[in-house]
């Protein structure tokens, strides 16, 4: 099992798709249509469904995606020393995202 995860963590490193998600212009992604088009209609296929549980997931993914590229979250180690005053609005943060899945996914039933 161990060599499965080891050969896995080569593969990202090798890969470089953490620096490529660091490096989305969440903007420019978000104003392309070849992006939006298909986006709007997955979201409007789900209101559709009425899978509401799909909608909140999938907007907390991006939620965290978006304050994990904030400036907020890229001041939080400085020099390699973690700044302690911003831990816990982070922690809270983290707190309430986990929360907020728990709830849609194991005790709201739709």
């Amino acid at each position: 099992m161990s060599g499965l995860l080891a050969q896995l963590t080569d593969f990202i490193k090798s890969t470089n798709i953490l620096k490529q998600i660091q490096a989305v212009d969440i903007t420019g992604l978000f104003t392309n249509p070849w992006f939006l088009v298909p986006f709007i209609i997955y979201i409007g296929y789900l209101l559709y469904r009425q899978a509401v549980n799909s909608i909140v997931m999938m907007g907390l993914v991006i939620v965290v995606w978006g304050f994990s590229g904030s400036s907020y979250a890229k001041g939080l180690v400085v020099d390699g020393i973690i700044q302690i005053n911003k831990i816990l609005p982070v922690a809270a943060f983290g707190i309430g995202v986990v929360a907020v899945a728990v709830y849609f996914l194991f005790m709201r039933s739709d």
